[in-house]
């Protein structure tokens, strides 16, 4: 004020308009930053200096003009209002601003409660995730139904359970700025499910509302997700029970027909000849076989899951599981040529041989299966790092990318050959539990129409995982 009046009595003389309207924006500037307080006070001020300094006579407070008597009201009265509306619109747009920063907070905590699918995890953090986006020291959730509060960390005692369930029976929040604690009510509509609580940092009850809206409502959609991932999971294991008893029923009735057959055509005829007798025995036999085979995979693959096998491991070269594995499989591989193809460098692997002889031929059974008759099946081993990897290549019709991801679960056959190929569906599975015993991996690519690759991978002898 001193400047403006010094400028303009001495330096650069100007007419009383000029001053007054100098004098008004300086009150509007000191309005805008400082608040209407000092405004109005500079407003005062003004309108002396503007009395004293600018208005005949000049350095009195008399005022000879009655005309500037009244432009002296106005210049204080629109010094004065012009202060009051600058303070409204910076209220208004600090208001603004902090709406602003309540909703972006409020964003990000609804985003945080997203990441949670389980009810118990999401109570847990939920007070944690409160400080992290709306600061204050403790936060504390309480949940009608379950004994614990759920509270952000040891130092939150003040939040006390009985203030909690006071605010969700009200279902009102509760504001108390002289000790920095607020609370609100978790509302679902008209349902009241619990309170969270907050000390060291006050909201407005605007957002206290939001904030309890959107805990009960991520409380109640984790809670109907997890309800319905049991449903599923229910229904997932409905039907694997109905795809087990309808595999294990289908193979096991198979040989119990031929056996049963088998048995009546000799009770009922006693005059058989003996190579009709013979080939009757024949059948019973392979079949009871068979019988002992599926039982013998089932306890096998119990035994593997429940990881009670002991693996006889020794240093051995695989191509003495290979062969071992050509000499067991010879009948079912009799209308495919085989190749072998393995270098005779290979370092020694360490695995149990025999479970590594029952992979291969698993492999080279299903390869035998699956291809059309004569076309040929490659069997080669290489050393990778520090495994050696066995692959047994087949020409029969490919997987699919889907099928290739469940190729190896229990009881999962596919969905093209499962009625026209013999099987339970434990054999890749139990393969797969075999190599994962010995630390190696096993895997598929295929291509539909041309053929499958089979391979895992063992551990070379100083290697083993």
């Amino acid at each position: 004020m001193a400047v403006v009046v010094l400028v303009y009595r001495h330096i650069a003389p100007v007419n009383p308009t000029t001053v007054a309207l100098t004098f008004l924006l300086a009150v509007l500037v000191v309005s805008a930053f400082w608040g209407l307080k000092y405004s109005v006070s500079l407003a005062v001020l003004a309108t002396l200096a503007f009395n004293y300094f600018f208005l005949p006579p000049f350095g009195t407070f008399t005022i000879s003009d009655p005309q500037n008597w009244v432009a002296l009201f106005a210049f204080l009265v629109t010094a004065i209002v012009a202060s009051h509306l600058s303070e409204r619109a910076r209220r208004e747009a600090l208001q603004a601003h902090q709406r602003r920063g309540e909703i972006e907070r409020l964003y990000a905590f609804s985003q945080q409660l997203l990441t949670t699918e389980n009810v118990p995890e999401l109570l847990n953090v939920l007070p944690r995730f409160v400080m992290d986006n709306f600061g204050g020291d403790a936060a504390a959730l309480f949940i009608p139904g379950r004994e614990d509060i759920y509270r952000s960390g040891s130092n939150t005692r003040e939040l006390d359970a009985e203030r909690l369930k006071s605010v969700t029976a009200r279902g009102e929040p509760t504001i108390d700025s002289d000790q920095g604690f607020c609370f609100a009510p978790l509302r679902l509509g008209m349902k009241s499910a619990g309170a969270i609580g907050i000390s060291g940092a006050t909201l407005s009850r605007e957002t206290l509302e939001a904030l309890g809206t959107l805990i009960a409502i991520a409380i109640e959609r984790t809670g109907a997700v997890e309800k319905l991932s049991r449903a599923e999971a229910s229904k997932e294991s409905e039907k694997l029970r109905s795809a087990i008893l309808d595999s294990v029923t289908h193979e096991f009735r198979t040989p119990l027909t031929s056996i049963k057959a088998s048995v009546t055509t000799m009770l009922s005829d006693a005059h058989l000849e003996v190579s009709q007798r013979q080939e009757l025995l024949t059948v019973i036999n392979e079949e009871t076989d068979r019988l002992n085979h599926l039982v013998g995979e089932a306890a096998e693959m119990a035994q593997l899951d429940a990881n009670q096998v002991e693996l006889h491991r020794a240093p051995h070269r695989v191509r003495e599981a290979i062969e071992r594995a050509m000499d067991e499989a010879k009948q079912r591989l009799a209308d495919n040529p085989v190749e072998i193809c393995t270098p005779d460098d290979l370092p020694l692997v360490s695995i149990d041989l025999d479970r590594i002889t029952a992979v291969l031929v698993q492999l080279l059974e299903n390869a035998g299966k699956y291809s059309p008759v004569a076309s040929p099946i490659r069997i080669t081993a290489e050393k990778s790092g520090g495994t050696v990897t066995v692959s047994v290549a087949d020409r029969g019709p490919g997987i699919d990318d889907f099928e290739q991801a469940l190729i190896f679960d229990k009881f999962y056959r596919g969905k093209h050959e499962r009625y026209r190929v013999q099987g339970t569906g434990l054999g890749l599975a139990i393969a797969k539990a075999v190599v994962d015993a010995h630390g190696g991996t096993i895997g598929v690519t295929s291509q539909l129409g041309h053929g499958s690759v089979f391979y895992f991978s063992l551990p070379l002898v100083g290697a083993r995982k």
